[in-house]
């Protein structure tokens, strides 16, 4: 899990940092508004932790870029400015959680992990449309036809049907289904071979479920919509 660290006062982020990264979380770090748009402008996280007093701006235009880029990355936002407004504005704009400051680590870990829980339910044997993916048996079936798919091309579309509809940029989709393997293959070029295999296998079985590819940014999976009812 990818976790990113908006926060300027050095000594409470390397504490949380290294909290953080002793749970197992893959942690990211920047202390200006400039640092943290560019961020998750390029890589998505499965939760960002937003200190909203930025020496050059106001965190919450995090939340509007996040909104604006259509991205669902969770978010915590943490301020020792403990007030309502600042709460209600940060909710309205897709925040998930508001934790003042001073915090205990052990409460920070606790939301984040309620968060991430909730936004990414395991999905055992789901079926949208006339797909369904049975996650026991490793199998998915069209129309109660099974389509053969190789490992990782099951282990993708899984990870998608447990985020539906949302943005999944290609270094967080490489690093869930390759792990460190990752790191030594160089390029995307098998992560490419792979969604096209797996888009044109959708594809020609009439899936009701297609991946989107969104240029520049990454893939979502969407249930198509059914043309008989428009």
């Amino acid at each position: 899990m990818k976790i990113l660290i908006i926060e300027d006062e050095e000594n409470l982020l390397a504490l949380t940092k290294l909290e953080l990264e002793k749970e197992g979380y893959q942690v990211d770090f920047a202390t200006t508004l400039k640092q943290s748009v560019d961020k998750i402008i390029s890589t998505s996280y499965d939760c960002i932790l937003l200190d909203i007093m930025l020496p050059d701006g106001n965190g919450l235009q995090v939340l509007k870029t996040l909104k604006n880029l259509e991205r669902e990355d969770s978010v915590i936002i943490l301020s020792a400015k403990d007030s309502i407004d600042d709460k209600v504005s940060g909710l309205d704009l897709g925040a998930d959680d508001y934790l003042a400051k001073p915090y205990h680590i052990a409460e920070l870990s606790a939301r984040i992990k309620t968060i991430i829980r909730r936004k990414n339910p395991t999905n055992k044997n789901g079926c949208f449309g006339n797909v369904c993916i049975l996650s026991t048996e490793k199998k998915v079936l069209v129309n109660n036809q099974e389509i053969i798919l190789k490992k990782k091309e099951f282990e993708i579309l899984e990870f998608f049907s447990n985020r539906m509809n949302r943005l999944i940029d290609k270094d967080k989709l490489a690093e869930f289904v390759w792990g460190e393997e990752f790191e030594s293959m160089g390029n995307y070029d098998f992560l490419y071979a792979q969604m096209k295999n797996l888009r044109k296998k959708l594809k020609d079985s009439n899936a009701s479920l297609e991946l989107k590819s969104i240029y520049g940014l990454g893939y979502k999976l969407i249930e198509k919509q059914d043309e008989s009812s428009i």
